[in-house]
């Protein structure tokens, strides 16, 4: 029985910040697409609607912070 070897692949980060603005960019599109559509709704989806969107907020806030972070270690060279 043959053992196979494994190497785990390094961990590229070069390209996290561009990543992270994609991802925002995504979710401000939902955001502004589900508020356009309320219109159509019922008071309890709109309700729901809302949640998500606060939801979705929340996120970019985390998205944002986390481009920060990213933006130091690439500077930094990604050395901890």
């Amino acid at each position: 029985m043959s053992h196979k070897s494994y190497q785990s692949n390094p961990d590229d980060r070069s390209d996290n910040v561009e990543k992270l603005q994609d991802m925002i960019e995504n979710t401000l599109e939902n955001i502004d697409e589900s508020e356009a559509a309320m219109a159509l709704l019922t008071e309890e989806e709109k309700q729901m609607i809302k949640q998500k969107n606060e939801n979705r907020r929340t996120s970019i806030d985390v998205m944002r912070s986390e481009i920060k972070d990213e933006e130091a270690a690439r500077k930094n060279g990604y050395t901890k």
